[in-house]
């Protein structure tokens, strides 16, 4: 099964299930239902992540190791896409989310922020592995010289889209030693053998991108923004699949929601939905990050830090970081209409708990059509998860890290058997295998 396929499939599963009413609902101050899931953790004698009975994970690739092309592995790894290479191999292609005073693992002239040589860290790696035993077979830079590429999406055309999560540019924040305006999408093909030519695709907007996906049917991608007043934008692409062509950049605006985010007040009621106009953007390259701002003026609703974003088929599922009554996360179910003009979005999650999910960032749909969301916040006891949300909407913990960081990157590989996951930093990705289909739907009222 190739990975549009399968992510077809998964997302059929996920509406279907969706769609046929069994979603549990509470509301702030309720009890709620949890499901158990796949079993209670299990301590990992490594103390590194602790996962339920019969499932295990390997480290595949680490902080400092040596690459092929001479540098190391750099730090801070975000976002990731899986990818099949044909005979045999897997390639992830893996964010670093850099700064400009970070270590990048090595120097090199070819860059987007590179200036006689001098490198300015941030861009992506490749991880190719042997598809049987997930030994790494190459590994190298493919993308340098842009700054913090906190997260992104696969392409149905076979290329990772990386997002610079910084709107900076010389003299501004993250901005030291930089020669060029930062906060783009570049594009990276999962074929790639080496660092690729850096061209920022500017007609996609310049802002504090965090993730992007396609939708297969039309060409569109679908892009947040990891602010506290962010919108989710649509690019509409001249030509589809060639998106250094151009094309026009949309805001979303829900009928009779200007605020998506709950905070004050019940705007959006899990499980209602809302009617989607896109709103056309001028000026998108924002030279003073001020996209999001015009966006709001032309009635674009408002989401809390838009971040993770994942396709399905005809629906794409998003995470709202810190939206919601308790500002713990929300996630919508965008349902997108074959021509682009009758969307919808759907308020399918929104934690009231802790034990639910705090914070989901990245989110991806699994072979069992749940979706899986890494944690990531940082409060004064760092305890990040990844949490599954079965389709009737309840959440479990599918696997904990011990360490004082968290995880992001979550995909699996095209034949739905391993999930690939990274440590944000130290940088270490994981491969994750175990009983997929073992899911107990068994539930458990938490007070």
């Amino acid at each position: 099964m190739n990975r549009r396929t399968f992510l077809n499939a998964t997302g059929t599963a996920f509406a279907a299930l969706t769609a046929s009413g069994c979603i549990t609902r509470p509301l702030p101050d309720q009890p709620f239902s949890r499901a158990i899931g796949y079993g209670p953790l299990a301590p990992d004698p490594q103390a590194l992540l602790d996962l339920p009975a019969g499932f295990s994970y390997q480290v595949i690739s680490s902080l400092g190791d040596v690459m092929t092309d001479g540098a190391t592995v750099p730090d801070k790894a975000d976002g990731m896409g899986c990818f099949d290479l044909g005979d045999g191999h897997l390639a992830l292609v893996r964010n670093h989310e850099l700064v400009s005073t970070d270590e990048g693992g090595g120097a090199f002239k070819l860059g987007f922020g590179a200036k006689d040589g001098v490198f300015v860290p941030g861009g992506t790696t490749h991880v190719v592995l042997d598809q049987n035993n997930l030994e790494v077979r190459d590994q190298f830079r493919s993308l340098g010289g842009t700054i913090r590429n906190c997260s992104g999406g696969v392409t149905p055309w076979g290329s990772w889209l990386t997002c610079e999560e910084s709107p900076t540019g010389p003299g501004q924040k993250y901005g030291k030693g930089l020669n060029k305006n930062h906060g783009w999408v570049f594009e990276v093909p999962a074929a790639a053998t080496g660092l690729v030519d850096p061209v920022p695709l500017v007609a996609m907007g310049r802002f504090n991108h965090e993730a992007a996906c396609v939708d297969p049917a039309t060409g569109f991608v679908y892009l947040t923004e990891d602010r506290d007043d962010s919108v989710l934008y649509r690019f509409i692409p001249k030509v589809p699949s060639e998106l250094s062509q151009g094309g026009r950049l949309q805001a979303m605006k829900v009928e009779g929601i200007p605020d998506l985010r709950n905070w004050t007040g019940r705007s959006m009621a899990v499980g209602a939905a809302g009617k989607i106009t896109w709103v056309d953007l001028d000026a998108v390259e924002a030279l003073k990050d001020d996209l999001r701002y015009q966006a709001a003026t032309k009635g674009a609703s408002l989401v809390a830090r838009g971040e993770g974003i994942h396709m399905g088929e005809g629906e794409a599922f998003v995470c709202a970081t810190s939206g919601g009554a308790r500002k713990l996360g929300q996630i919508f179910r965008v349902a997108l209409s074959p021509d682009g003009e009758s969307d919808r979005v759907e308020l399918f999650f929104e934690s009231v708990s802790k034990h639910q999910f705090d914070y989901g960032d990245n989110v991806v749909v699994a072979p069992n059509g749940h979706l899986i969301v890494c944690e990531d916040q940082y409060t004064a006891v760092v305890d990040n998860h990844l949490r599954g949300i079965a389709p009737d909407g309840n959440a479990y913990p599918l696997a904990r890290l011990r360490l004082q960081t968290e995880l992001a990157g979550a995909c699996f590989s095209p034949d739905g058997q391993t999930l690939f996951v990274n440590v944000y930093a130290p940088t270490k990705t994981l491969a994750i295998t175990g009983p997929w289909d073992g899911f107990n739907a068994k539930t458990i009222t938490v007070s």
